[in-house]
Parts: structure tokens; sequence; C-alpha cells
């Protein structure tokens, strides 16, 4: 007879990683006459940490960043009459559209947060990334 052994399944122990302890400087930058774009690389670069030595992709030892004078962002060309900024509730039907001249009244940092957002890895890294960006 045939001996009958379980199958017995290999239990992986999650082991957290501890991550180094990393000195954040604060980056000042300045949003006059800057376009979105440009500024965005900036700060994701920083925020990122690819600006130090020492960076690794898996790591989080980017710095923190402050941007003021968010209001006076410049736009290339008809940008402010064309361009649309679209959320997504997750509901069907939930698109809301919002052109970039009424955002830039309304509130202009979520133009930018918007754009180094999706300049970001989307891995686990990236809230705690955005969470370094504050914008006045």
């Amino acid at each position: 007879m045939k001996d009958i052994q379980p199958k017995v399944k290999e239990i992986k122990s999650k082991v957290k990683k501890i991550q180094p302890k990393v000195e954040r400087k604060l980056h000042k930058l300045d949003a006059t006459n800057q376009s979105t774009g440009r500024l965005g690389t900036q700060i994701a670069l920083i925020l990122r940490g690819k600006n130090k030595p020492e960076y690794q992709a898996h790591l989080d030892i980017g710095d923190i960043v402050e941007v003021y004078n968010i209001k006076l962002l410049k736009f290339t060309g008809k940008k402010l009459e064309q361009k649309v900024h679209i959320r997504y509730s997750g509901y069907q039907g939930g698109i809301k559209k919002t052109k970039i001249a009424d955002l830039l009244k309304s509130n202009p940092g979520e133009i930018l947060r918007h754009a180094v957002r999706d300049m970001l890895p989307p891995t686990r890294l990236r809230n705690n990334m955005m969470k370094r960006l504050i914008i006045k």
C-alpha cells in the first residue's frame, strides 16, 4: 500500500525590512514663473532621493519639499483654457472635469500635487513621499 502523507505548505515568515535612519533636509522651492511640469520633475526627484549618492530604488530616502508662491505658476500656450483636470470617484458616471483656469483660482496646489503624484512610481512608497510635499 501507498504511504499517504499530507501535503505540507511552506510557511514563509514575513520579516519586515528595517529602513535605515535617514536625515531629511528641507528644500524650499519658489514656483514663481516656473512651468508645472519642470517644477514637478524637480520635486519628484527630491522626494524620491535621486539627488543623493546613497539612492536605492526600494528605499524611501527622499527629503522634504516645501513649495511657495504656487498661485504664480506659469502655463504656456492655451493650457489655461483647454487643459482639463479629471477626477474619478469610482462610481458610474463619477467623472468630474475641471478646467485648469478654474482650478488655479480655487485650489492651485492641487494642480502641482496631481502632476507630482503621476511622476512618482506607483509603489507602496508613493503615499509617504507625497506626505513630504508641502504646498503653501
